[in-house]
């Protein structure tokens, strides 16, 4: 079994794939990598299961060789880091790779990978991004939006008096209180962002038909009345990453 990482600025996202599937996720906080309290966690996440490789990918440099140094210490295994040069199932047509976060890599190989190209990956996480494989099958760039969460909390602390919402679907578009009108500005508002923007991409792209995988935390809730968006996948990213392990040590990926 292969353990995987994700490491993003809020959560690290863990993952255990074979090669088929990644078929069991849990988060922890990013967090817990500097306070000391990650080993114990990833350790009773993997349990007794056997494990044959790890590999990363990781948009917090400092906590790489943290988690590396994790792995070598409780299972003696080595952690592939996802980086443009480890990059496989994908090609790359952009001016500066080593400027790409790893985790647009991985996107862009699982969407590769499953659904073709080209194709479009929208990711939910602290920030909105879109990563664009071309016709070519490269990954050719993208978009970067604030973050549904980041632009909601970034209002409340900005403002004496919009307070902090928590986020779900709203049926009106006229808010009727505070938070109400807030939840639309949010919700709505951020559906209206996310349709527009795939909406250019198409024209440039010359397409009229594009796939669109949606991952991250408010996948699901803001695809749910985007037609625009064909799937929602949860364990994109971490596909991405256990197909280039794969790719990497075939032999070894049951």
């Amino acid at each position: 079994m292969i353990l995987l990482f994700d490491i993003g600025n809020t959560n690290t996202h863990l993952g255990l794939g074979n090669q088929r599937r990644v078929f069991k996720q849990a988060n922890i906080p990013t967090a817990a990598w500097f306070n000391g309290s990650a080993q114990g966690r990833i350790h009773k996440f993997v349990g007794k299961t056997r494990l044959t490789g790890a590999a990363t990918c990781s948009v917090v440099p400092r906590a790489t060789p943290l988690v590396c140094k994790a792995v070598r210490k409780l299972w003696k295994l080595e952690c592939l880091e996802l980086t443009p040069k480890t990059l496989r199932g994908v090609g790359i047509d952009y001016p500066k790779p080593a400027s790409i976060g790893p985790d647009r890599l991985a996107n862009a190989v699982a969407v590769r990978h499953h659904f073709g190209a080209p194709s479009v990956v929208v990711d939910f996480g602290t920030a909105v991004t879109f990563d664009v494989v071309n016709r070519a099958g490269n990954y050719a760039g993208g978009i970067i939006a604030p973050g549904l969460a980041a632009m909601t909390e970034y209002l409340h602390q900005k403002t004496a008096l919009l307070p902090r919402i928590k986020i779900h679907e709203t049926r009106t578009v006229i808010g009727k209180s505070t938070r109400e009108a807030m939840l639309v500005g949010a919700v709505h508002g951020y559906r209206g962002l996310i349709r527009e923007l795939l909406l250019e991409l198409k024209r440039e792209m010359k397409v009229r038909q594009l796939p669109v995988v949606a991952t991250g935390g408010y996948a699901k809730l803001i695809a749910a009345k985007l037609p625009e968006i064909t799937t929602v996948d949860p364990l994109l990213t971490l596909e991405g990453l256990r197909i280039v392990w794969s790719a990497h040590f075939p032999i070894h990926s049951t």
